[in-house]
């Protein structure tokens, strides 16, 4: 079909880095894209009492991913009634919905 022009070989350890946000801007990238959902949540919650609002937050952790640990961001809404706001009006849902098209595109990714 073709011929072989060259062979890349990745540093594993390198690669490693990067997903775990050393290097490279991926945790500052991340945190943006989750800061945007958050604010997009807590824009779009219904507000009765604003303690499901104000509970609505970013926090940074990891998830074991193909057999490995990962850098992650979640968002989320701790009150106690959160699951029954979710099960209504799907907040977090419409929140990623609504930054999806703008996402891994701010300030942080053009670092």
């Amino acid at each position: 079909m073709g011929e072989t022009i060259g062979r890349i070989k990745l540093d594993s350890a390198g690669m490693q880095a990067i997903l775990d946000g050393q290097v490279g801007g991926v945790d500052a990238a991340l945190q943006a894209d989750a800061s945007a959902i958050a604010s997009a949540a807590r824009r779009l919650a219904p507000v009765d009492s604003g303690a499901y609002q104000a509970s609505i937050r970013v926090e940074r952790g990891r998830i074991h991913l193909s057999g490995r640990d990962r850098l992650a961001y979640q968002v989320i809404a701790d009150e106690p009634h959160a699951i029954h706001v979710e099960r209504q009006a799907s907040t977090l849902a419409k929140a990623l919905g609504s930054t999806s098209g703008r996402l891994g595109r701010g300030s942080a990714r053009r670092q």
